[in-house]
């Protein structure tokens, strides 16, 4: 008889830019989403049953992620013990390559915990760099991982955005919002508008800041709780 599932939380970052976003899609898709390459490494590891990554935060195509989280099950053959957490993290590495995907830490936590619904908060931070008058001035090591409108001095910027959960691109359109303000093409009192009639419609698409300068900097959780859902596990 089969051992049960082992259930892990992995954490893991990825550059966005080559990626349709972190989300699974088909596989006759010219662009595919990390996921696809996480559950195509993950299956190296011959599991009894087909590995799921469940992905506690989406990004869109273009955006990175510093970390992000996921948890898996594996089940391994008859008389065989669950992988320690080391295992999972180097293997999963050395079957990534040459993805500009990597595994941080696994830690093994019980049946009951999801990625998605157990997470605390997340944090996203947008990069922007401003003084540029062509994107040829941009360091050639920050090209795709930031946004750069044109403005005089060049500077570069970091917002911070920490909420549970967010929608369909608020983060950027916030950005976007105050780059808008500051550039001029839009007003405080639009703000203020945009926010009281709560209508994702009224936005002016025009101001969405671009996924290349949006990171996923970081899923918390509450640490106490992995350490006794890993106990619990074992």
């Amino acid at each position: 008889m089969n051992c049960p599932p082992a259930r892990y939380l992995l954490f893991f970052q990825y550059f966005g830019t080559k990626y349709s976003g972190v989300m699974e899609t088909l596989t006759d898709q010219p662009m595919l989403g990390v996921q696809n390459y996480l559950e195509r490494a993950a299956q190296k590891l011959r599991p009894v049953t087909p590995i799921k990554f469940y992905i506690s935060s989406r990004t869109d195509a273009g955006v990175h992620a510093l970390c992000n989280s996921a948890h898996v099950n594996i089940q391994r053959a008859a008389g065989k013990l669950p992988f320690p957490e080391s295992i999972i993290v180097s293997a999963l590495n050395h079957h990534l390559k040459p993805e500009p995907i990597r595994i941080l830490s696994a830690y093994r936590v019980s049946e009951n915990f999801h990625a998605r619904f157990s997470a605390l908060s997340r944090t996203y931070v947008y990069r922007l760099v401003t003084g540029c008058s062509h994107h040829s001035q941009i360091p050639v090591f920050e090209r795709d991982l930031c946004w750069a409108p044109r403005g005089d001095g060049l500077r570069f910027w970091e917002l911070e955005f920490k909420s549970r959960s967010f929608l369909y691109k608020q983060v950027r359109r916030m950005a976007g919002a105050l780059v808008a303000v500051g550039q001029g093409k839009l007003a405080p009192s639009h703000i203020k508008e945009l926010l009281e009639c709560r209508d994702p419609l009224a936005y002016p698409l025009n101001t969405i800041a671009p996924a290349a300068g949006l990171f996923l900097k970081s899923v918390e959780y509450d640490e106490a709780a992995v350490e006794e859902e890993g106990n619990a596990a074992e």
